[in-house]
């Protein structure tokens, strides 16, 4: 991924208003991928274009909006509106394309643009190269004639359409009715369409992060804060708690005692119930390298794999699509079921969560421990010199790591993609094992680089 100038593991991101993610950078992403997916025929083509409250959204959405009118291309803006939002709609508008503008769990001084293909699916990596090559030719290329540039409308009514095709993946039998739900949208894209949804299908909904003005998305709130959401479910006096990340993709559970639930504890709830009800597809679930061991043992007992990528749910996505599986995500909570969205879906996947709560009628707190959870820590080593993983005393440190952890865990090194970090993570039974090996290879990284 070293090649690559503007995107990173989850399309462009950086510090807004500071490059690459400013107006000019957004006006070429616009222009080029306007051009590239701009096919030859005659007919209008069109680009939805979704965002979460970020202030910045307000000069990243009409640059992106500028470049795809001036190569032809419609487009159609919806405002705030989750990630699988746009990546639903580009699907059900027939569009050639979707863009979320987001920085998804980052604060919001940053900001970011992903791009989803027609089928509702990001992008591969071959085609963002494409589009960076393109990127860099002259601002006046490939312009279209004054009588054939797009056309722009806002869609009114896109929360409206998410909240219909969400609320289809709550089971018709059941209802969310005599349910308390406090639930913390981030101050993000998801402030209105996730309290509504809720209330829609039933419940009494206690609704936190709902007030968004620009620079307080994510401020202390939200799946990367569950503290907020702890509190809320204390204070309201909940059965359960849902928080959702800036873009809504991301879910984090709290029990009715304020007990936090994540990605791995939900991926087991809804596939071992899935499995039961013979719903599940491809014989597992896919996750990344970093869910935890106790994840892999608890599916094993059930028959079922457990089927590890590198960190990233666009990753899991790809596997999920090569072995036909319906559910997968990441230990951070992004979850994706595959017979509802083509990206992780903080909301969908609660729903599939609260219908598990609802028919067990068990209070959150009996259904949220799947699993007991191996030891796991992870150390981030900052890094300034070039690949410092490279070392034959960091390669020896690592092997002898992975002898001493043999049988009963296992350890895994690797950048960051979105930050100049070295992840050293280990796992096993052993607590102190864990714990030395882990200070012994960050030691070596570290001094790698000195």
């Amino acid at each position: 991924m070293g090649d690559r100038k503007y995107f990173g593991t989850d399309g462009i991101r950086g510090r807004a208003n500071t490059y690459p993610m400013t107006a000019e950078v957004a006006l070429r992403v616009g222009l080029a991928a306007g051009k590239l997916f701009r096919t030859g025929d005659d007919r209008r083509h069109l680009v939805v274009i979704g965002k979460d409250t970020r202030l910045s959204g307000y000069t990243i959405e009409p640059a992106l909006v500028a470049g795809f009118a001036s190569v032809g291309m419609d487009v159609r803006t919806f405002g705030p509106v989750p990630t699988p939002g746009v990546a639903m709609l580009t699907r059900s508008m027939r569009a050639d394309l979707g863009v979320m503008i987001s920085a998804s769990h980052n604060d919001y001084a940053d900001n970011g643009i992903k791009l989803f293909g027609p089928d509702g699916y990001k992008l591969s990596d071959e085609i963002e190269l494409k589009i960076e090559a393109m990127m860099d030719q002259g601002l006046d290329q490939g312009l279209a004639p004054s009588n054939k540039l797009g056309r722009v409308k806002r869609i009114d009514d896109a929360q409206a359409r998410y909240i219909e095709i969400a609320k289809q993946a709550f089971p018709k039998r059941l209802s969310l009715k005599g349910l308390r739900i406090a639930v913390d949208c981030a101050n993000g894209a998801g402030y209105k369409v996730a309290p509504t949804t809720l209330f829609e299908l039933g419940a009494e909904v206690f609704p936190v992060g709902v007030e968004p003005n620009g620079t307080n998305i994510n401020a202390e709130c939200g799946s990367t804060h569950p503290e907020t959401l702890s509190g809320a479910v204390k204070r309201y006096r909940a059965d359960i708690g849902i928080a959702l990340d800036g873009d809504a993709d991301r879910l984090i559970i709290c029990d009715e005692k304020g007990q936090v639930v994540d990605g791995d504890q939900i991926m087991a709830l809804v596939g071992l119930d899935w499995a039961k009800r013979g719903i599940l597809t491809g014989g597992g679930i896919v996750a990344t390298v970093m869910s935890n061991l106790g994840l892999e043992r608890r599916l094993k007992s059930k028959g079922l794999t457990l089927e590890r990528t590198k960190v990233g749910d666009r990753y899991v996505m790809e596997r999920m699509r090569e072995g036909g599986f319906n559910i997968g995500g990441e230990q951070s909570g992004h979850i994706i079921l595959h017979d509802h969205a083509t990206t992780g879906d903080g909301l969908m996947a609660a729903l599939q969560v609260l219908a598990v709560l609802v028919e067990s009628a068990k209070p959150m707190s009996e259904l949220a421990r799947q699993f007991d959870p191996v030891p796991q820590l992870l150390e981030n080593v900052r890094f300034t010199a070039d690949k410092p993983l490279e070392t034959d005393k960091v390669k020896a440190a690592i092997a002898e790591a992975e002898t001493a952890l043999k049988g009963q865990g296992r350890l895994l090194v690797r950048p960051s993609g979105t930050e100049k970090l070295i992840r050293v993570m280990a796992e096993g039974d052993d607590e102190a094992l864990v714990k030395r090996v882990v200070s012994e290879v960050a030691t070596a990284v570290r001094a790698a680089m000195k």
